[in-house]
């Protein structure tokens, strides 16, 4: 099952790349596939984790993609037109609120793998309980 979600994470996280990066070379693309197919083998121990992780990078990269926007069309011509001004407002738009939603689901995602890693670590050998806090109810 993790290879399956391995699979689908590296799918996901090299068709941000190449959308990103706009990148028509294979070599390239391959490239990062195997870098990030490796990067997560490497360090998720669960599917949760892969997940996290794919979704964190996908954060990043709709975080990077307002900035490319903005300095491809810096490139282009010292004080941008009205309709590179749009195509900027845009990206920055979609960009912020894409990275956001993707940085705050990689969270949950992170704060749920390690919750579900810490339950299992503080299991006793004896009865197989979960070692939970008390929950002291203070009348408030």
């Amino acid at each position: 099952m993790i290879l399956l979600n391995l699979f689908l994470c590296v799918i996901v996280t090299t068709v941000g790349f190449w959308i990103l990066w706009g990148i028509d070379w294979p070599l390239v693309v391959a490239g990062w596939a195997l870098t990030s197919g490796g990067f997560l083998w490497w360090r998720a121990r669960s599917v949760a984790e892969l997940w996290a992780w794919a979704t964190l990078g996908l954060g990043l990269e709709s975080f990077i993609w307002p900035i490319l926007v903005m300095s491809q069309l810096k490139q282009a011509s010292e004080t941008p037109a009205d309709e590179e001004l749009g195509t900027i407002l845009s990206a920055v738009v979609f960009g912020l609120f894409s990275s956001v939603f993707w940085l705050s689901f990689s969270y949950g995602l992170f704060k749920r793998a390690w919750k579900s890693t810490s339950d299992s670590a503080g299991r006793t050998a004896s009865d197989g309980k979960t070692s939970r806090p008390v929950n002291r109810n203070k009348g408030y």
